[in-house]
């Protein structure tokens, strides 16, 4: 077929842009430090390469990444962006009936960078949604029937009172979410409330509410987990015995940022007043993964994985390869929330980028092939000294050749001179 000049035109101006777009999007991946490559998604799912999709109690997710309860989704606008731009699942900002108790302040984020002046650490001490609850719930259903295959989860949270709970539970089920996530953990402001953090911390009170919850629920239940306790299996524990059918883990620590030296007052400031808040970013990952290793060898243990009991990692992921650390401990999905806020949502493009070179690094065609993979390699101190005592004794009578003259005997002569051979044939 011939072109006409005009259509050469066109096609050739159409792909000098698309040339332009790739290289603006390259360099602005590049200024925003993201390393991985960015692949492209069809509604949230890669075209080529290893499968990332999953399945999580019962809801099929295109790809594991999520947005996690926060700022990348507190209204319409912003959660349609996660999904334009391909996230697998979006957990909206946290609710609750009353909306006008919720009073946040600004500034109410810090930042800690590094030595080359990258974000390593971000604290905050927002609140959960200021929005009227009503403007919310139209929100979502506009989103669900925009949306209606893709993973939209209520996070919400509420004062102990089992009406509150089941009315919640019930308004946001007839907008159609697929699930719920308890936020049994936000360190500030709420915790006050006897709500947050409070209720998760009190592992009476927690199986109680989780009770009410799963009584009235009828879409899966992930509960939140706090970091900001001395044992986060004990209410993982308790939360799974109840019922839920998932754990996300962890939230932010509790935390100061920082004085500032020169007016000797606490960051973030208002007024020049300060109160702890919420850390998190890539600081945090290491605490996230021993936590949710800790979670996930429980719910082994305890046999709630074999039950259908999910997993959801969080903390500090902003490469493929960080999301892989969290599936090889066993996390079915993996969310990101101040990743985005430093980033951009187009971020999750590459975040399946970086998570697809390493299956394809090591062969793997699917998340299950290698979903909680590194498990089996954690251990107590206690074994790994007697672990490392049979290795040196094992490595020491295979050793090489005699240590010294005084272990040549008269009988094994021969053998004893031919184990000192370098080419033997």
């Amino acid at each position: 077929m011939q072109l006409s000049q005009k259509q050469t035109g066109t096609i050739r101006a159409h792909a000098a842009s698309r040339k332009l777009c790739v290289r603006v999007r390259a360099a602005d991946a590049r200024t925003k430090g993201l390393t991985d490559p960015a692949v492209k998604l069809v509604n949230g799912a890669v075209t080529e390469g290893p499968d990332l999709s999953v399945e999580v109690n019962g809801l099929k997710l295109p790809n594991p990444f999520v947005i996690g309860s926060g700022p990348p989704g507190t209204n319409y606008q912003v959660m349609k962006k996660a999904f334009d731009e391909g996230w697998g699942g979006v957990i909206c900002k946290t609710l609750s009936l009353d909306s006008s108790k919720v009073v946040n302040v600004t500034p109410r984020y810090a930042k800690l960078l590094d030595s080359k002046g990258e974000v390593f650490g971000w604290e905050n001490f927002e609140l959960i949604s200021d929005r009227p609850f009503e403007t919310m719930l139209a929100e979502l259903k506009r989103l669900k029937e925009e949306y209606p295959d893709r993973v939209l989860i209520a996070s919400i949270m509420e004062e102990y009172s089992r009406e509150a709970w089941q009315e919640i539970i019930g308004r946001c089920e007839e907008v159609g979410v697929d699930a719920f996530e308890i936020n049994f953990s936000c360190p500030h402001g709420l915790p006050e409330r006897k709500m947050g953090m409070a209720m998760g911390q009190d592992c009476d009170v927690l199986g109680e509410v989780c009770g009410w919850i799963n009584a009235a629920a009828s879409v899966p239940v992930w509960a939140k987990m706090t970091p900001n306790i001395t044992d986060i299996t004990q209410p993982a524990l308790v939360a799974a015995q109840q019922g839920c059918e998932g754990i996300a883990a962890i939230n932010t620590i509790r935390s100061v940022m920082g004085i500032n030296l020169s007016t000797l007052r606490p960051e973030p400031c208002v007024e020049g007043y300060s109160t702890p808040g919420g850390y998190s970013y890539r600081a945090v990952k290491p605490i996230a993964l021993e936590k949710v290793m800790s979670i996930s060898r429980l719910l082994q243990q305890q046999g709630f994985r074999d039950a259908g009991v999910s997993l959801s990692g969080i903390g500090g992921v902003e490469t493929g390869g960080d999301a892989a650390e969290f599936i090889l401990l066993g996390c079915d999905t993996v969310q990101v929330c101040t990743g985005v806020m430093v980033h951009g949502y187009p971020m999750v493009q590459h975040l399946c980028g970086g998570l697809q070179a390493f299956m394809s690094q090591h062969g793997f065609a699917c998340i299950p092939e290698f979903r909680g993979a590194a498990l089996p390699y954690f251990t107590t101190h206690g074994d790994l000294v007697v672990r490392q005592k049979a290795a040196l004794a094992q490595r020491k009578a295979g050793k090489v050749g005699l240590a010294s003259d005084t272990a040549w005997t008269g009988d094994g002569f021969v053998a004893e001179a031919e184990s000192m051979v370098s080419n033997r044939g």
